[in-house]
């Protein structure tokens, strides 16, 4: 039986709790990064940037897309706020039985895609990077490990629907904290397999797939705690009779449409880059990781937190806590990402010298990153925005705006792409995306202001205006530590450059944070903002 839902003024609490989640979330994603900068600092010092690079990063593309595409994106979207709304209204029963029917559903699904994905995929390897037939060991290379990484997207995907029930159960430190064990697996895949191998760079395609399960074994234990194990049924054609798996899917269908246009720009991309210059894949991957270390810190971690608590305010009918949500998201993004966007602009050569300008990883390499990584530093905002605000569509189960925005920009992109691409060669592809993700994220915004999901509280301007301080001063400083050091020179003495460039990071981040602090902005109000107390920096 269905319970009346709870008065939205139990549901308006100070945001402790919730700041407390992103600290935990944001925490764990922080180890993910450092272990997956280790990682990725390990395979340039092996294996550098080349054809063989390429053949792996494409191969590892076409499950990760799909990954994106069924797991994080539209499944995730989907079934988060289904579940929330049965966790909250309908008791415990009814939520395991719609987990049930879910992951019955999911699991055979996967078993078919994968089946699909490992016969067919040298068409699929044709179709995503059609440059690398022209090297015929590569386009066998990636072949082969698209085949033997192809399973992953069933792990993935079922680790997602893990994370989205510990996550609505406000358990979010296990699923976030589960990316560092693919990143373990292909540091050991990296430092003692690859050297035993005849293509060394197969080590990693293994790493992937042991990554997948030990990524999916270890939240059994949390769920089966929370007694919200899924009991996997035979006859998926029942399960699919659940009406709440039936709204999943109608909600899932768009939402795959919308996720599958930005996944759909991503093939172009890599389509065009396998085109340009060797090592142009590798360069935007090495370059896209980067990008992903502030990303994945705050839009993800924050997405992570928002999702079902939006889905919740939702649920209980709480408009302004709706709306608070939405508010403290953007102030942290802008009061975080802002900074990280201008370092990544400025600082691109001394961040990837000093981590990827070892072995096999040469002064050109480094150029080659640098220039895509500044380019995804100027609409690095606009992407971590994107997580922030399509989530406040998708707790209210409105797919179809996103889905409306998203084939615009896909438009735009592309126009980007023919007008940079000749000139900035790979770096004009992650331009191209970070004004795609700008604008997708301005509309988002109009879109949420329309529909009144979201109203601005009080003390917007002033924040604005310390910020643009802050990040004024930010900027003299980076540029002054630039021009101060050869960053390439100091590759003849590594632990000097490292010095450097931790000093001058430390610097500016205590310049930054302490310009805020002067001009009037008071740090705690985010941990206790609410919606009947708005943050006030005065």
């Amino acid at each position: 039986m269905e319970s009346a839902p709870r008065p939205a003024e139990k549901y308006m609490r100070p945001r402790l709790d919730l700041f407390g989640a992103l600290l935990t979330v944001s925490g764990f994603t922080l180890l993910s990064r450092i272990t997956g900068l280790m990682r990725e600092t390990l395979i340039a010092r092996a294996f550098g940037a080349n054809l063989t690079t390429d053949a792996f990063n494409i191969a590892f593309r076409i499950p990760n897309l799909l990954r994106r595409l069924c797991a994080e994106g539209a499944f995730s979207q989907a079934f988060v706020p289904v579940l929330a709304e049965f966790k909250n209204q309908y008791g415990q029963n009814a939520t395991k039985a719609l987990i049930d029917a879910t992951a019955t559903v999911l699991t055979w699904a996967l078993a078919l895609l994968c089946i699909i994905g490992v016969a067919g995929a040298a068409w699929i390897v044709l179709a995503v990077a059609t440059g690398l037939q022209q090297d015929a060991v590569a386009f066998s290379a990636a072949v082969w490990m698209t085949r033997v990484m192809f399973p992953y997207i069933a792990l993935i995907s079922l680790t997602a629907l893990a994370s989205g029930v510990l996550n609505t159960y406000q358990h979010f430190s296990l699923p976030a904290s589960a990316p560092v064990l693919l990143n373990l697996s292909f540091i050991v895949a990296s430092l003692w397999i690859a050297p035993h191998l005849q293509m060394p760079v197969y080590a990693l395609a293994y790493a992937v797939i042991v990554g997948g399960i030990l990524q999916l074994a270890v939240q059994i234990p949390a769920l089966a705690r929370l007694r919200m194990l899924p009991k996997i049924g035979m006859n998926p054609l029942k399960a699919l009779a659940h009406r709440g798996v039936k709204r999943i899917l109608m909600k899932m269908a768009p939402a795959a449409f919308a996720v599958s246009v930005s996944q759909l720009s991503l093939i172009i991309n890599t389509n065009i880059a396998s085109r340009l210059a060797p090592g142009s894949v590798t360069w935007l991957s090495y370059a896209d990781r980067l990008m992903e270390f502030p990303s994945a810190l705050l839009g993800v971690a924050l997405g992570t937190v928002l999702l079902p608590n939006l889905a919740k305010a939702h649920a209980v009918s709480s408009p302004k806590e709706y709306s608070a949500l939405i508010d403290w998201g953007l102030r942290l993004t802008l009061l975080l990402a802002t900074p990280s966007a201008i370092a990544l602009f400025i600082y691109a050569e001394p961040l990837v010298a000093v981590l990827y300008h070892y072995g096999r990883f040469d002064a050109l390499d480094v150029a080659m990153v640098s220039r895509a990584l500044a380019a995804y530093g100027a609409g690095l905002v606009g992407l971590i925005l994107i997580k922030i605000l399509a989530p406040g569509f998708y707790a209210k189960q409105d797919i179809k705006t996103p889905v409306q925005i998203a084939l615009l920009v896909l438009g735009i992109t592309q126009a980007c792409n023919l007008f940079f691409v000749p000139y900035l060669a790979h770096a004009g592809l992650s331009l191209s995306i970070g004004i795609g993700a700008s604008i997708n994220a301005l509309l988002l915004l109009i879109g949420l202001r329309k529909r009144g999901f979201y109203q601005p509280a009080p003390g917007w301007t002033k924040f604005l205006v310390q910020l643009v301080l802050a990040c004024g001063a930010l900027t003299a400083v980076l540029l002054g530590f630039r021009r101060y050091a050869d960053w390439i020179a100091l590759g003849q003495t590594p632990m000097i450059r490292m010095f450097l460039l931790a000093a001058s990071l430390i610097t500016t981040a205590a310049l930054y944070f302490g310009v805020l602090w002067l001009s009037g902005f008071r740090y705690a109000a985010l941990r206790t903002y609410s919606p009947v107390q708005p943050i006030q920096n005065d």
